[in-house]
Protein backbone atom coordinates (compact mmCIF):
# COMPACT_ATOMS: atom_id res chain seq x y z
CA UNK A 1 0.00 0.00 0.00
CA UNK A 2 1.29 3.42 -0.85
CA UNK A 3 1.41 5.79 2.25
CA UNK A 4 0.23 9.28 1.57
CA UNK A 5 2.08 11.79 3.05
CA UNK A 6 3.40 15.12 3.35
CA UNK A 7 5.98 15.59 0.71
CA UNK A 8 8.53 17.43 3.08
CA UNK A 9 8.07 15.29 6.15
CA UNK A 10 11.53 14.24 6.92
CA UNK A 11 10.15 10.67 6.86
CA UNK A 12 10.24 10.84 3.46
CA UNK A 13 13.37 10.23 2.38
CA UNK A 14 14.42 7.70 4.82
CA UNK A 15 11.30 5.32 3.53
CA UNK A 16 11.91 5.84 -0.19
CA UNK A 17 15.58 4.85 0.67
CA UNK A 18 14.25 1.64 1.54
CA UNK A 19 12.32 0.93 -1.29
CA UNK A 20 8.88 1.98 0.80
CA UNK A 21 6.32 3.08 -1.77
CA UNK A 22 5.12 6.46 -0.57
CA UNK A 23 2.89 8.86 -2.25
CA UNK A 24 3.02 12.08 -3.23
CA UNK A 25 0.00 14.65 -2.76
CA UNK A 26 -0.23 15.03 -6.45
CA UNK A 27 -0.40 11.45 -7.77
CA UNK A 28 -2.85 10.91 -4.38
CA UNK A 29 -5.62 12.95 -6.00
CA UNK A 30 -5.52 11.75 -9.53
CA UNK A 31 -6.14 7.93 -7.93
CA UNK A 32 -9.97 7.33 -8.20
CA UNK A 33 -10.44 5.13 -5.23
CA UNK A 34 -11.14 6.51 -1.70
CA UNK A 35 -8.18 6.48 0.69
CA UNK A 36 -8.22 4.88 4.06
CA UNK A 37 -7.75 7.89 6.52
CA UNK A 38 -5.39 7.33 9.58
CA UNK A 39 -4.63 9.68 12.57
CA UNK A 40 -1.51 9.43 14.42
CA UNK A 41 -1.46 11.14 17.89
CA UNK A 42 2.16 11.40 17.97
CA UNK A 43 3.07 11.67 22.18
CA UNK A 44 7.14 10.73 21.81
CA UNK A 45 9.46 13.67 22.35
CA UNK A 46 10.91 12.27 19.24
CA UNK A 47 8.53 12.62 16.98
CA UNK A 48 10.53 12.35 13.72
CA UNK A 49 11.88 9.11 14.92
CA UNK A 50 8.38 7.52 15.80
CA UNK A 51 7.27 8.96 12.59
CA UNK A 52 9.07 7.18 10.72
CA UNK A 53 8.94 3.46 12.49
CA UNK A 54 5.04 3.67 12.41
CA UNK A 55 4.94 4.71 8.75
CA UNK A 56 7.73 1.72 7.71
CA UNK A 57 4.88 -0.62 9.69
CA UNK A 58 1.56 1.15 7.60
CA UNK A 59 3.35 0.69 4.15
CA UNK A 60 2.84 -2.59 3.28
CA UNK A 61 -1.47 -3.02 2.42
CA UNK A 62 -3.46 -2.68 -0.95
CA UNK A 63 -4.62 0.38 -0.92
CA UNK A 64 -3.85 4.26 -0.58
CA UNK A 65 -3.65 5.35 3.00
CA UNK A 66 -3.68 9.29 3.73
CA UNK A 67 -1.68 10.13 6.81
CA UNK A 68 -2.48 12.89 9.56
CA UNK A 69 -0.43 13.58 12.38
CA UNK A 70 -1.85 15.00 15.84
CA UNK A 71 -0.28 16.77 18.36
CA UNK A 72 -1.76 17.73 21.27
CA UNK A 73 -2.54 21.71 21.80
CA UNK A 74 -3.21 21.90 25.50
CA UNK A 75 0.62 20.90 26.04
CA UNK A 76 3.76 22.18 24.01
CA UNK A 77 6.27 19.63 23.57
CA UNK A 78 9.92 20.57 24.92
CA UNK A 79 12.37 18.30 22.87
CA UNK A 80 11.08 18.86 18.93
CA UNK A 81 11.52 21.21 16.73
CA UNK A 82 8.05 24.05 16.72
CA UNK A 83 8.73 24.39 13.01
CA UNK A 84 8.51 20.66 12.60
CA UNK A 85 5.13 20.22 14.69
CA UNK A 86 3.90 24.10 12.74
CA UNK A 87 4.46 22.18 9.33
CA UNK A 88 3.47 18.67 9.66
CA UNK A 89 1.15 18.33 13.06
CA UNK A 90 -2.58 19.49 13.37
CA UNK A 91 -4.46 19.95 16.72
CA UNK A 92 -7.66 18.57 17.92
CA UNK A 93 -9.91 21.47 17.04
CA UNK A 94 -9.08 21.06 13.37
CA UNK A 95 -10.05 17.74 13.04
CA UNK A 96 -12.71 17.15 15.87
CA UNK A 97 -15.83 17.60 12.89
CA UNK A 98 -14.01 14.83 10.92
CA UNK A 99 -14.17 10.95 10.93
CA UNK A 100 -11.34 8.39 10.30
CA UNK A 101 -11.11 4.96 9.10
CA UNK A 102 -8.21 4.31 11.95
CA UNK A 103 -6.32 5.77 14.59
CA UNK A 104 -2.83 5.32 16.52
CA UNK A 105 -2.11 6.82 19.95
CA UNK A 106 1.51 6.52 20.65
CA UNK A 107 3.37 5.96 23.90
CA UNK A 108 4.89 8.57 26.20
CA UNK A 109 7.59 8.67 28.48
CA UNK A 110 5.18 9.28 31.90
CA UNK A 111 6.43 6.28 34.14
CA UNK A 112 5.09 6.66 37.50
CA UNK A 113 2.97 9.70 36.90
CA UNK A 114 -0.71 9.19 37.63
CA UNK A 115 -3.07 9.83 34.43
CA UNK A 116 -4.76 12.59 36.16
CA UNK A 117 -1.08 14.32 36.48
CA UNK A 118 -0.93 14.15 33.28
CA UNK A 119 -0.40 17.83 31.69
CA UNK A 120 -2.61 16.82 28.71
CA UNK A 121 -5.40 14.24 30.63
CA UNK A 122 -8.41 16.04 30.38
CA UNK A 123 -7.53 16.55 26.62
CA UNK A 124 -6.75 13.22 26.05
CA UNK A 125 -10.39 12.13 27.71
CA UNK A 126 -11.56 14.35 24.78
CA UNK A 127 -10.32 12.61 22.17
CA UNK A 128 -10.86 9.08 23.68
CA UNK A 129 -14.53 9.86 24.26
CA UNK A 130 -14.23 11.71 20.52
CA UNK A 131 -12.70 8.22 18.93
CA UNK A 132 -15.67 6.28 19.86
CA UNK A 133 -17.89 8.27 17.33
CA UNK A 134 -15.13 9.68 14.97
CA UNK A 135 -12.97 6.74 14.41
CA UNK A 136 -13.63 3.15 13.14
CA UNK A 137 -10.52 1.40 14.76
CA UNK A 138 -8.29 2.77 17.40
CA UNK A 139 -5.06 1.32 17.98
CA UNK A 140 -3.67 2.79 21.64
CA UNK A 141 -0.18 2.14 21.96
CA UNK A 142 1.96 1.64 25.20
CA UNK A 143 1.50 4.34 27.50
CA UNK A 144 -1.80 5.21 25.69
CA UNK A 145 -2.76 1.91 25.93
CA UNK A 146 -2.84 1.90 30.01
CA UNK A 147 -4.67 5.29 29.93
CA UNK A 148 -7.19 4.30 27.73
CA UNK A 149 -8.00 0.56 29.37
CA UNK A 150 -7.90 3.20 32.19
CA UNK A 151 -10.40 5.58 31.10
CA UNK A 152 -12.69 2.98 29.22
CA UNK A 153 -13.28 0.82 31.79
CA UNK A 154 -11.31 1.82 35.19
CA UNK A 155 -8.69 -0.71 35.26
CA UNK A 156 -5.90 0.64 37.39
CA UNK A 157 -2.06 -0.41 36.14
CA UNK A 158 0.52 -1.31 38.13
CA UNK A 159 3.84 0.06 38.42
CA UNK A 160 6.90 -1.63 38.31
CA UNK A 161 9.96 -1.18 40.83
CA UNK A 162 12.09 -1.57 37.82
CA UNK A 163 11.23 -0.40 34.32
CA UNK A 164 10.93 -3.47 31.90
CA UNK A 165 13.47 -3.44 28.78
CA UNK A 166 14.00 -6.31 26.48
CA UNK A 167 13.08 -8.11 23.85
CA UNK A 168 10.46 -10.64 25.27
CA UNK A 169 8.28 -13.86 24.09
CA UNK A 170 5.01 -13.82 23.46
CA UNK A 171 2.23 -16.49 22.86
CA UNK A 172 -0.84 -16.06 20.67
CA UNK A 173 -4.18 -16.28 22.70
CA UNK A 174 -6.53 -16.00 19.99
CA UNK A 175 -4.28 -17.88 17.38
CA UNK A 176 -7.50 -18.14 14.09
CA UNK A 177 -7.63 -14.48 15.13
CA UNK A 178 -7.17 -12.50 11.59
CA UNK A 179 -4.63 -10.06 13.49
CA UNK A 180 -2.27 -12.87 14.02
CA UNK A 181 -2.08 -14.48 10.48
CA UNK A 182 1.16 -14.98 9.35
CA UNK A 183 2.16 -15.17 13.03
CA UNK A 184 4.23 -18.33 14.66
CA UNK A 185 2.45 -19.65 17.78
CA UNK A 186 5.46 -18.20 19.60
CA UNK A 187 6.75 -14.51 18.31
CA UNK A 188 9.28 -11.99 20.23
CA UNK A 189 8.66 -8.06 20.89
CA UNK A 190 10.78 -5.16 22.36
CA UNK A 191 8.93 -3.78 25.39
CA UNK A 192 10.00 -0.64 27.31
CA UNK A 193 8.10 0.97 29.77
CA UNK A 194 7.14 0.28 33.92
CA UNK A 195 3.86 0.08 34.38
CA UNK A 196 1.43 -2.87 33.20
CA UNK A 197 -2.13 -4.32 33.51
CA UNK A 198 -2.66 -7.46 36.04
CA UNK A 199 -3.92 -10.35 33.27
CA UNK A 200 -7.18 -10.87 35.83
CA UNK A 201 -8.21 -7.50 35.06
CA UNK A 202 -8.47 -7.97 31.54
CA UNK A 203 -10.17 -10.91 31.84
CA UNK A 204 -12.73 -9.52 34.33
CA UNK A 205 -14.36 -7.37 31.36
CA UNK A 206 -16.14 -9.36 29.33
CA UNK A 207 -16.14 -6.63 26.36
CA UNK A 208 -12.08 -7.53 26.41
CA UNK A 209 -10.34 -10.37 24.86
CA UNK A 210 -6.33 -11.33 25.38
CA UNK A 211 -4.91 -11.66 22.10
CA UNK A 212 -1.14 -12.25 23.61
CA UNK A 213 0.19 -12.75 26.75
CA UNK A 214 4.28 -13.39 27.93
CA UNK A 215 5.28 -15.08 30.60
CA UNK A 216 8.00 -12.40 31.57
CA UNK A 217 6.12 -9.37 30.16
CA UNK A 218 2.88 -9.29 30.72
CA UNK A 219 -0.35 -8.67 29.18
CA UNK A 220 0.89 -7.45 25.65
CA UNK A 221 -1.99 -7.38 23.18
CA UNK A 222 -5.76 -7.02 23.92
CA UNK A 223 -9.04 -6.04 22.11
CA UNK A 224 -12.54 -5.23 22.39
CA UNK A 225 -14.87 -8.33 21.23
CA UNK A 226 -16.20 -5.90 18.08
CA UNK A 227 -12.23 -4.79 16.73
CA UNK A 228 -12.87 -1.07 17.63
CA UNK A 229 -10.36 -0.38 20.10
CA UNK A 230 -6.71 -2.33 20.64
CA UNK A 231 -4.27 -2.32 23.19
CA UNK A 232 -0.72 -3.14 22.28
CA UNK A 233 1.84 -2.70 25.36
CA UNK A 234 4.81 -4.08 23.24
CA UNK A 235 6.81 -2.34 20.65
CA UNK A 236 6.68 -4.18 17.59
CA UNK A 237 7.49 -1.12 15.28
CA UNK A 238 11.07 -0.62 17.25
CA UNK A 239 14.09 -0.52 14.83
CA UNK A 240 17.15 -1.91 15.72
CA UNK A 241 18.55 0.28 18.05
CA UNK A 242 15.65 1.92 19.81
CA UNK A 243 16.59 -0.13 22.75
CA UNK A 244 19.93 0.25 22.75
CA UNK A 245 19.63 4.81 22.61
CA UNK A 246 17.23 4.57 25.38
CA UNK A 247 19.89 2.12 27.23
CA UNK A 248 22.98 4.26 26.20
CA UNK A 249 21.03 7.65 27.02
CA UNK A 250 19.72 6.29 30.81
CA UNK A 251 23.58 5.36 31.40
CA UNK A 252 24.91 8.78 30.47
CA UNK A 253 22.00 10.46 33.27
CA UNK A 254 23.69 8.35 35.82
CA UNK A 255 20.74 5.85 35.89
CA UNK A 256 22.66 2.18 35.91
CA UNK A 257 19.25 1.21 33.95
CA UNK A 258 19.83 -2.75 33.47
CA UNK A 259 21.06 -4.37 30.42
CA UNK A 260 18.00 -4.68 28.20
CA UNK A 261 16.79 -8.45 28.32
CA UNK A 262 17.34 -10.99 25.03
CA UNK A 263 18.43 -7.73 23.01
CA UNK A 264 22.78 -7.78 22.98
CA UNK A 265 24.58 -10.70 21.83
CA UNK A 266 25.29 -12.18 24.83
CA UNK A 267 24.26 -9.32 26.99
CA UNK A 268 27.40 -7.35 25.52
CA UNK A 269 26.57 -3.83 24.68
CA UNK A 270 29.48 -3.67 22.11
CA UNK A 271 27.87 -5.90 20.38
CA UNK A 272 25.23 -5.05 17.49
CA UNK A 273 21.47 -6.55 18.60
CA UNK A 274 20.11 -8.65 16.21
CA UNK A 275 16.03 -7.77 15.61
CA UNK A 276 13.87 -11.34 15.68
CA UNK A 277 10.43 -8.93 15.91
CA UNK A 278 11.14 -7.19 12.28
CA UNK A 279 7.64 -9.54 10.83
CA UNK A 280 6.20 -9.50 13.92
CA UNK A 281 6.37 -5.51 13.59
CA UNK A 282 4.98 -5.77 9.84
CA UNK A 283 2.63 -8.58 9.96
CA UNK A 284 0.93 -6.82 13.46
CA UNK A 285 0.45 -3.34 11.88
CA UNK A 286 -0.60 -5.15 8.26
CA UNK A 287 -3.45 -7.07 9.63
CA UNK A 288 -4.94 -4.40 11.92
CA UNK A 289 -4.69 -1.77 8.49
CA UNK A 290 -5.99 -4.89 6.49
CA UNK A 291 -8.63 -6.81 8.67
CA UNK A 292 -9.76 -4.18 10.89
CA UNK A 293 -9.70 -0.88 9.07
CA UNK A 294 -9.66 -1.36 5.34
CA UNK A 295 -12.13 -4.16 5.17
CA UNK A 296 -14.31 -3.21 8.31
CA UNK A 297 -14.70 0.32 7.78
CA UNK A 298 -17.60 1.75 6.09
CA UNK A 299 -17.14 3.47 2.57
CA UNK A 300 -19.04 6.53 3.89
CA UNK A 301 -16.58 7.98 6.83
CA UNK A 302 -20.26 10.05 7.98
CA UNK A 303 -21.36 6.92 8.96
CA UNK A 304 -18.57 6.24 11.97
CA UNK A 305 -20.35 6.02 14.91
CA UNK A 306 -23.63 5.74 13.41
CA UNK A 307 -24.95 2.44 14.27
CA UNK A 308 -22.26 0.73 11.62
CA UNK A 309 -22.24 -3.20 12.00
CA UNK A 310 -19.18 -3.73 13.17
Amino acid sequence: MPIKIQNALPAREILENENIFVMDEFRAMHQDIRPLNVLIMNLMPNKEVTETQLLRKLSNSPLQVNIELLQTQTYTPTHVDASHLDSFYTTFDKVKDRKFDGMIITGAPLDYVKFEDVAYWDEMCKIFDWCETHVHSTFYLCWACYAALYYYYGLERYDREEKLSGVYKHIVCKPTSPLFRGFDDVFWAPHSRAMGIAKEKIESVPELELMAYSDEAGVAITKTTDSRKFFVGLHAEYDRNTLSDEYFRDLNKGMNPKIPVNYFPDDDPSKTPIVNWRSTGQLLYTNWLNYYVYQATPYDLNSIGKGEND
